[in-house]
């Protein structure tokens, strides 16, 4: 069973490769949270809608994912977008290309939950935090 699964993962692998000219190059970039809707708390086992509000820079500037990171009770979350690398990106006025996003909050703790979303860094490099506690009901 293994090797034809490593015959399969082998043939794949060179059938489904090609070089192309026109690849873009990408690179991954965190972009600063500027407001976030939060409700007011939590009931204990429910799924919770999260939105978030950011300024795209530029046109090649592409919502990718979020960044995630788990403490215990503690969420830290930041908005990373894709960059494509080309000639043909035009920066937006400042503030002006408000994006909004959102993922889904599953609530599996009693216990008050802190989020940390980031809005990038101040002047001597430190990373900057909107904190927010939303307290759990049952």
């Amino acid at each position: 069973m293994k090797k034809i699964f490593l015959l399969c993962l082998l043939a794949f692998s060179l059938f489904s490769c090609s070089v192309d000219d026109d690849v873009q190059n990408v690179q991954i970039e965190f972009l600063p949270i500027e407001s976030v809707v939060l409700p007011g708390a939590f009931e204990f086992g429910t799924v919770h809608e999260i939105s978030v509000t950011y300024f795209r820079p530029s046109t090649c500037h592409v919502f990718n994912n979020f960044y995630y990171e788990i403490n215990e009770n503690e969420r830290t979350i930041a908005v990373v977008a894709a960059v494509f690398q080309n000639d043909n990106c035009q920066p937006f006025e400042p503030e002006t290309e408000e994006e909004e996003v959102s993922f889904n909050f599953q609530v599996t703790s009693n216990d008050t939950y802190t989020f940390k979303f980031w809005q990038g860094v101040d002047e001597n490099d430190n990373d900057v935090y909107y904190i927010v506690e939303v307290p759990v009901i049952q």
